[in-house]
């Protein structure tokens, strides 16, 4: 038992450390991150009465993931029917847990 434990944890390390990160990322920390990014803008995002819509998915250890991170999903979170902005964000933690969002503004 505790040598199954050990190559487990050996297994994770390795993952960690081979940049085989469960949540793709621009940039990628070794430990762990928290970044966000743009991809699509068309307008301006900081106009008043603009609204945000988000939408997630969610991963542990890139085994089991789940969640709808799609631009149609932060729309209708969002009450959003025009998208000025596409923006992600994506957090990873040890490749133990990740999430990954896409967040739109607009009308």
């Amino acid at each position: 038992m505790k040598r199954r434990l050990a190559v487990s944890a050996a297994l994770i390390g390795v993952m960690g450390i081979t940049g085989c990160m469960i949540v793709d990322t621009p940039v990628m920390g070794v430990l762990g991150s928290r970044v966000r990014w743009g991809e699509f803008a068309q307008g301006d995002d900081t106009a008043a009465g603009q609204k945000e819509g988000k939408a997630c998915m969610e991963t542990l250890l890139g085994l089991f993931a789940r969640g709808d991170a799609s631009v149609r999903a932060a729309k209708a979170n969002g009450g959003i029917t025009e998208v000025s902005v596409i923006d992600h964000s994506a957090r990873n933690f040890m490749n133990i847990v990740g999430e990954y969002c896409t967040v739109v503004r607009g009308n």
